[in-house]
């Protein structure tokens, strides 16, 4: 619609701080219903994930942040599933259309699609008298029948995830004034890598040709590394055996874990880790970590799978079971 032309708030919003973002010829530039994703013979690979204000995100997080997470734990599924970002659409629940707020998230997302190679095709506005509500669907591409799923882990197979573990957690727990913020008050730096771990995640695209390559079964760990391990291993058939000593562990946290702020059943069952967790045949497991290497993300081998279905077993250095009250963080 051209500019004036009975433009509602809503277009005027719009196309002053989404049009700019939908670099793909597909998009209309936001002119249209609908938009073309051309799957230039691959498959279509289709998430959908939510953020809520005072769930995902607190309400004074800076608006560039929350445009990152929302669309970075999209992108971590499509990481997860081998496959490369091809889109994304937004829908944006809104008390108001505040423009500082709109502009630096617009900045933040836009920032995000361009270095993640993940455009704007299209959405909705609308407005809520509830908390402020993101949703993105992304779209990603791969191979015809290569897509990577949660099933197919084997017995033999290592348990590898990125990363480090537990960090998003922590990182909340400092926001909301805890203890861990009072356990890390002499170290700043701690505290504002953890907080920047709960408001950006890092997702691990750079790794999604190498899962392909070489793992069995794989998905983003975004509940917990207990729990969805615990879904990996159910949709597969199998069982898992971890050595908690080998769980990667940021120096933050290994802090706060010396001095007591957190246990170590807390970091495995936390949310918000965004990290993958795969099953790798043990011939793979090299060639997994040299690609890795070269896309600078940490891998880590952590267990193995097992034949049965009993719930996965994480085990001390002296071999012993740790209890886990809950595996993963739930929304209801």
């Amino acid at each position: 619609m051209p500019p004036g032309a009975g433009a509602s708030g809503e277009d005027s919003l719009i196309a002053r701080y989404f049009r700019p973002l939908a670099t793909d010829p597909g998009a209309f530039a936001l002119g249209d219903d609908a938009a073309i994703l051309k799957a230039m013979g691959d498959d279509i690979v289709v998430t959908t994930d939510a953020i809520v204000e005072g769930v995902h995100f607190l309400p004074g997080d800076p608006p560039d942040t929350i445009a990152q997470k929302a669309l970075r734990v999209n992108l971590s599924d499509l990481a997860a599933k081998a496959a490369a970002p091809a889109g994304f659409v937004l829908t944006l629940a809104l008390r108001a259309a505040d423009d500082a707020w709109l502009a630096s998230f617009a900045r933040g997302l836009g920032a995000d699609s361009s270095r993640f190679g993940c455009p704007l095709l299209g959405g909705d506005t609308v407005s809520t008298p509830g908390p402020l509500m993101i949703s993105i669907t992304a779209f990603g591409r791969v191979a015809a029948g290569q897509m990577l799923r949660r099933s197919g882990a084997k017995p033999g197979d290592r348990v590898v995830v990125t990363g480090t573990v537990g960090d998003a957690m922590l990182g909340l727990d400092i926001l909301k004034g805890g203890a861990v913020a009072a356990a890390l008050a002499d170290d700043a730096a701690a505290r504002e890598l953890l907080v920047g771990r709960y408001r950006v995640p890092q997702p691990r695209n750079a790794l999604a040709q190498a899962l392909r390559d070489h793992a069995h079964a794989a998905m983003d760990v975004s509940d917990g590394l207990a729990g969805d391990l615990a879904k990996l291993c159910m949709a597969s058939g199998v069982s898992a055996v971890i050595d908690i000593p080998s769980i990667p562990l940021s120096a933050a946290a290994a802090t706060a874990l010396a001095r007591r702020a957190v246990g170590m059943e807390a970091l495995v069952s936390g949310g918000d880790d965004y990290e993958i967790l795969c099953a790798i045949p043990e011939d793979g497991f090299d060639a997994l970590a040299r690609a890795a290497g070269i896309a600078g993300v940490a891998v880590s081998s952590i267990g193995t799978v097992i034949a049965g279905r009993s719930a996965p077993r994480f085990l001390d250095a002296q071999g012993r079971d740790l209890p886990l009250s809950r595996l993963a963080y739930s929304h209801f």
